[in-house]
């Protein structure tokens, strides 16, 4: 009998119903076309044993000049700089009192502290480091008080709670002969408020997470978590700049080793440095420091999310413009808030909410030149755009767009599986991130039942195809200083992704679910059944370091395009099945009817790397009843 080879158009489509798409894939998890056939996406390995606390929605890599390589870290919680696998604390400081304003009090057979300091200005979750402090008489130690602790309650604006620890670790209980303060030395150094790893909209009670307030209590969501917490970094020389979204801006100095960043307005006596921005970049091709969505000049302390400033060339420290400088700012005119820039080789790219400006160096005496270039176009989240080149790609509201010199809409035949099924409630959360080995965009994101990052979606860019699946990551950067894309996930671990053939976030390391599922095929327009009779695979496993690679060959027929796919028969002629392919199975023998039929690639196999060919199957009429 005559063979069928199967050949399918690269991408998903689900723009169309299954039968509408013939000769398409309509489904799969896990894998990525290249050269214009599918295969198993890499595997992704911890890059350390450690751990960071809160939710990472920011990495910047970066090398000093004595070739030690660094990864700015920002989670809701902390930031820190990664070295060698370890995560180093440099969150900065946002007070510190004087000796004795703070004081103690325990109670018996309770671990909880209660600490005293009036205008303490935190917020549930913060981080504070108590130092001269004496014992409280019983198990309450000065070793046990004067470490780090997180705040577990706030009473008051004068009172707030932590829990009692030993340096290991483990919880410390008073006893009654801890009736002591602390003493008259006791000194507290107050991180920067935590912010949120979640979005929360609306006033009123519950208008913040579970417990931040009592019952019927009014919601003023004074802590620095009523939005998502988000993070602006770059790199200026071997140190870095970083920024609270819409908060403060900070740096951090290698030459001062790994300790603490310092306030961006404390370098220098310039009192015209800006305070608050929604995002700091510096400028690769003339050396400023630009924040966009800050303070200006002339209104230190109060947010213009419109405006730009940028520092003179080389400085950190003097950003009042004059004659004799390069420092100065702009303002744009068109939308309510800049949500993102995106710098490329040649501009920088700014999105509004509602429009695009091409920011560009002119040189003195105007430094830099904004032109609008176009109005009408959304953007996702402050992280959902990623340059490539001269080009950027972002994923909008209900759209994806691209620029190449003019805004345009892609066309995205995944466009209806994404947005259908989104959680826009936690739409800040997208984050977009470039693998450029494989020439792809990666736009993570979360599904409707979901509130953190759990889906994704890609688009070659070269072979200009859309494809999906699932994985929860909440911020990725692609290879270059580090030697493969770095992500973090929900499980608070960085992943070298594209490393190895398996799930690393397991011990031992798991299999990964990989697979494409084509669009129906039939026969004469669905007129005849089809019988299948056998199948001659052409699969590869290239590159897998199982000893006995396999993967499923799936074949599942139906009676009508809107009919439900037939379910496996003990008949003789059965209407599904699957077809175990190993490296050197030459044919495999089935007995299928249906009017069409769909052929699908699955593997579950551990050190398993397959790609497709052009599989033939022996398909014949079979009648038309």
């Amino acid at each position: 009998m005559p063979l069928t080879k199967l050949q399918f158009r690269p991408g998903i489509n689900t723009e169309t119903t299954s039968y509408a798409n013939e000769g398409g894939w309509f489904d799969g998890d896990k894998i990525r076309f290249r050269f214009g056939v599918p295969e198993k996406i890499g595997g992704w390995l911890k890059l350390s044993g450690d751990t960071f606390l809160g939710t990472a929605r920011a990495i910047k890599p970066f090398v000093a000049l004595d070739s030690t390589h660094y990864n700015g870290l920002g989670t809701n919680l902390k930031y820190y700089i990664e070295e060698g696998g370890g995560y180093n604390d440099i969150t900065p400081i946002r007070s510190t009192t004087s000796a004795g304003d703070v004081t103690f009090s325990a109670t018996n057979g309770s671990s909880t502290i209660t600490v005293t300091d009036s205008g303490h200005g935190a917020v549930v979750n913060d981080f504070v480091t108590f130092s001269g402090a004496a014992t409280l008489g019983g198990t309450i130690t000065a070793t046990v008080l004067n470490q780090e602790y997180q705040i577990t309650a706030i009473t008051s604006t004068s009172a707030y709670t932590i829990t009692a620890k030993d340096t290991s670790g483990s919880t410390v209980t008073a006893n009654a002969s801890d009736s002591g303060n602390g003493g008259s030395s006791v000194v507290g150094a107050y991180q920067i408020n935590v912010g949120l790893d979640t979005t929360v909209s609306g006033s009123g009670w519950g208008a913040g997470t579970w417990s931040r307030g009592t019952w019927d209590s009014a919601s003023s969501l004074l802590a620095a978590g009523a939005t998502l917490r988000l993070w602006g970094n770059d790199n200026f020389g071997e140190d870095l700049l970083f920024n609270v979204r819409d908060g403060g801006i900070y740096y951090w100095d290698k030459s001062g080793g790994l300790i603490r960043a310092v306030a961006l307005d404390s370098l220098g006596t310039d009192a015209t440095i800006p305070t608050i921005a929604k995002q700091v970049m510096v400028s690769d091709r003339d050396r400023h420091v630009i924040v966009f969505g800050c303070d200006g000049e002339a209104s230190i302390g109060t947010q213009d999310p419109m405006l730009i400033r940028f520092s003179d060339q080389g400085s950190l420290s003097t950003w009042q413009s004059t004659a004799e400088n390069t420092a100065g700012e702009l303002s744009l005119g068109s939308g309510s808030e800049i949500v993102t820039a995106i710098e490329t080789r040649q501009q920088i790219l700014v999105l509004t909410d509602v429009s695009a400006y091409s920011m560009q160096f002119l040189g003195p005496p105007f430094t830099f030149g904004i032109n609008l270039i176009s109005e009408n176009i959304t953007v996702m989240a402050p992280n959902a755009a990623k340059a490539v080149d001269d080009m950027v790609f972002w994923m909008g509201q209900d759209d994806f767009y691209m620029y190449n010199g003019q805004v345009q809409k892609m066309p995205c035949s995944i466009k209806s599986y994404i947005f259908n099924d989104f959680n826009s409630a936690q739409s800040e959360k997208v984050t977009a991130g470039l693998n450029s080995s494989f020439n792809e965009i990666w736009w993570f994101y979360p599904s409707s039942d979901s509130d953190e990052n759990d889906r994704y979606a890609v688009y070659n860019y070269v072979e200009q195809v859309w494809y999906y699946g699932t994985m929860a990551r909440t911020v990725w950067i692609d290879r270059g200083i580090n030697s493969y894309p770095l992500a973090a996930s929900t499980d608070n671990y960085l992943y070298n992704q594209e490393l190895g053939l398996d799930d690393g976030s397991t011990a031992p390391y798991s299999a990964i679910t990989s697979y494409i599922t084509s669009s129906q095929l039939d026969l004469g327009d669905g007129e005849s059944f089809a019988f299948i009779r056998r199948i001659i695979p052409d699969v590869t496993f290239d590159g897998s370091t199982s000893d006995a690679p396999a993967a499923n060959f799936i074949i599942k027929t139906r009676n009508f395009p809107g009919g439900t796919y037939n379910a496996t028969s003990t008949n003789a002629v059965t209407r599904s099945a699957t077809v175990p392919v190993e490296q050197y199975t030459t044919q495999a023998h089935v007995r299928l009817r249906g009017r069409s039929f769909t052929f699908e690639l699955q593997s579950t196999i551990a050190e398993t790397q397959w790609r497709l060919g052009a599989p033939r199957v022996e398909v014949r009429p079979d009648g038309r009843r």
